[in-house]
């Protein structure tokens, strides 16, 4: 087996859709440096990025009520929400700029107009949703947002969830046309291809095995390729790791300070998928519901209409599941493999916290098919059983750490953990995850080449209008660019009312 040293300015571990958002963005901005990826399955976006891995959903808060949390004096808090519509507005910005300049080609491989919708029952819940309703729909990032407790209205927004609907309890809904279904497989595979194109060097079939920093401060990163079975050792000057579920495992590798303390706990997911035509044609909207009591946010109930392949489909869910995996290719030891003497306390404190989690877990694991049916129905009132089936989605890491909050608490979001010299980063967590790709990456820009930054600044600003700049605050600005992204991704479009 060769060992034989090659270098390279960057490397990036894992074909997801953080790497390929890097990567892309190194591109534009450094094309004369040398970028190598590693990536152990056969091809690109297959994991965490994968269509049928995740909800699609450009998270940008219209519809998902786990970023309005109701405070004690009944208000309803909506920073995250703001916080997070900014972050996807950066994104659309950078896909408009791709697409103007000939990257990505069709927008209607990875992005279609939706409406994003939320709907709740009970008396409680109604009340709250009307209180969200009247918080967001005076922010300037959020006008044009509806509400409803009419289900003649209703049955217009979403007949399939109205017909024969026992009005038992008091029902409401907002709506917001601004919705948007992502495919973040397909831009994934797209932008890597385009990457693979422009000398990229991709490397499938790759097992990195090991990554450490030499005294001189380069880091030297092990990797098995399975094709010719040969093992050989790359440095680079800095090091992305973005490898979903399997980041954590590979940021311990690393022994970096910032790799301590910190744990990871896996949550899978499943859906009900529709198989029949009929059912499809009749919902238009992402729909998104109150999570159940101890329920992960990855967890809130939707139904949506999702566009794969070209063709439109409808998937409710998800519904957790466990397995010790960190990757739905991973293997049966990762949780306990990732527990580490600097870790182990943290672990434990953050099993002994959330006892709410591992409850619903476990009810979560005894669902009959029946009893996943009905949760269904509380969606969709005569939903038939063999009008679906159930499909495995992707596996999320949960991050826990030590924070001020207390020891071994459970993060929910997106993470970035990355070594004081800022020459290694890695990503960890999960949901709004891809939605806020573009944000996310250009943070790593700044925080990990400071030299470069500002020499990049102009055609960053180019790429992203608004960037170092919150929309919120600049109402005419938000306008125009959210006026040239509707045009440039056709997110003007009438919705297709066919599967063609």
């Amino acid at each position: 087996m060769s060992n034989k040293q090659e270098h390279t300015d960057v490397i990036l571990i894992g074909a997801g859709m953080m790497s390929a958002t890097l990567g892309s963005l190194l591109h534009e901005l450094a094309p004369d440096w040398n970028v190598k990826l590693f990536e152990k399955l056969t091809m690109s976006g297959e994991e965490s990025s994968n269509e049928w891995n995740n909800a699609g959903t450009g998270h940008s808060a219209l519809c998902e009520l786990n970023y309005t949390p109701e405070q004690e004096d009944g208000s309803v808090e909506i920073k995250k929400a703001v916080n997070i519509n900014e972050q996807f507005q950066v994104s659309k910005q950078y896909w408009t700029y791709l697409v103007k300049n000939g990257v990505l080609k069709d927008p209607k491989d990875f992005i279609m107009p939706i409406p994003h919708m939320s709907f709740v029952e009970g008396k409680e819940n109604v009340s709250y949703l009307k209180k969200r309703h009247e918080a967001l729909s005076e922010h300037p990032l959020f006008q044009g947002m509806e509400y409803s407790e009419n289900l003649e209205k209703l049955s217009e927004w979403i007949p399939l969830m109205t017909k024969d609907r026992k009005q038992e309890e008091p029902i409401a809904a907002t709506k917001t046309d601004d919705g948007t279904d992502v495919n973040f497989g397909a831009l994934t595979r797209e932008l890597l291809d385009y990457l693979e194109e422009r000398n990229v060097d991709m490397n499938y079939s790759s097992v990195v095995k090991s990554i450490k920093q030499r005294d001189d401060g380069l880091w030297e990163v092990k990797v098995h390729h399975l094709i010719g079975n040969k093992t050989k050792t790359y440095t680079a000057n800095f090091v992305f790791i973005g490898a979903g579920g399997g980041s954590l495992p590979l940021l311990q590798k690393t022994g970096i300070p910032e790799s301590k303390k910190v744990g990871g706990f896996p949550v899978g997911g499943l859906f009900l998928v529709c198989n029949n035509p009929d059912v499809i044609e009749q919902h238009h909207a992402k729909v998104y519901g109150k999570a159940k009591v101890g329920a992960p946010p990855m967890s809130v109930p939707h139904l949506d209409t999702r566009f794969i392949g070209n063709e439109r489909t409808l998937l409710f869910g998800p519904f957790a599941g466990f397995s010790p995996k960190f990757l739905k290719t991973g293997s049966n030891m990762d949780l306990i493999g990732s527990v580490k003497p600097n870790n182990v306390m943290t672990m434990l404190a953050a099993g002994a916290k959330e006892m709410g989690l591992t409850k619903y877990l476990i009810e979560q694991l005894l669902l009959s098919e029946e009893e996943r049916m009905d949760e269904l129905r509380e969606f969709i009132p005569d939903a038939k059983d063999e009008d679906w089936h159930i499909v495995v989605a992707g596996q999320r890491v949960q991050v826990i750490k030590d924070t001020d909050a207390g020891k071994g608490t459970l993060q929910f979001g997106t993470e970035v953990v990355k070594s004081s010299d800022g020459t290694i980063a890695a990503l960890l967590g999960a949901s709004p995850g891809a939605s806020t790709a573009v944000h996310v990456m250009l943070g790593i820009l700044k925080d990990c080449f400071p030299e470069e930054h500002d020499k990049w600044l102009p055609k960053i600003k180019e790429m992203v209008p608004s960037y170092g700049k919150k929309l919120s605050d600049h109402p005419e600005l938000f306008k125009e660019v959210h006026a040239e992204a509707a045009e440039t991704l056709e997110l003007n479009k009438v919705l297709p009312t066919d599967a063609d």
